[in-house]
C-alpha cells in the first residue's frame, strides 16, 4: 500500500474516520472507508481508486478517483455488485473468478 496515499486524503471536510480497509492491486490501491459527520450523527462510505504514476522528471504522483456512496443507497449498491459480480464469474468465466497474480512487491 501506499503510505502517503493513505495518508493524503483522511481529512475528508470534517469528515472522522471509522474504518479504513485498503486493497492493493497490482499499480492501483483502493480504499473502502467508513466515516462519520461531524458528530458522529450520520455515516457514509467512500471507495477511492488510487493510481501511482511517475512523471517523466521522476517525481511520483497519484491518481485518484473517489465515490461517495450514502446510507439510503447502501443496500441498493450492494445488491448490483454482487448481482454484477455473480454474472461476470457465471457468464464470463464459467463459474469461477480469475485470481490476480502478484510480484512479491506487490501483495
Amino acid at each position: 500500500m501506499y503510505r502517503e496515499d493513505f495518508d493524503s486524503y483522511q481529512g475528508e471536510r470534517g469528515a472522522e474516520d471509522i474504518y479504513s480497509k485498503p486493497v492493493k492491486a497490482g499499480k492501483r490501491t483502493y480504499f473502502f472507508d467508513v466515516k462519520s459527520t461531524r458528530g458522529r450523527k450520520d455515516y457514509f462510505v467512500t471507495i477511492t481508486e488510487s493510481r501511482k504514476q511517475t512523471r517523466p522528471d521522476g517525481s511520483i504522483t497519484y491518481d485518484k478517483h473517489k465515490i461517495f456512496l450514502y446510507k439510503e443507497d447502501f443496500e441498493k449498491f450492494r445488491a448490483a455488485l454482487c448481482e454484477t459480480l455473480d454474472y461476470v464469474k457465471d457468464e464470463c468465466f464459467g463459474g469461477t473468478l480469475p485470481v490476480r497474480e502478484y510480484d512479491n512487491d506487490e501483495k
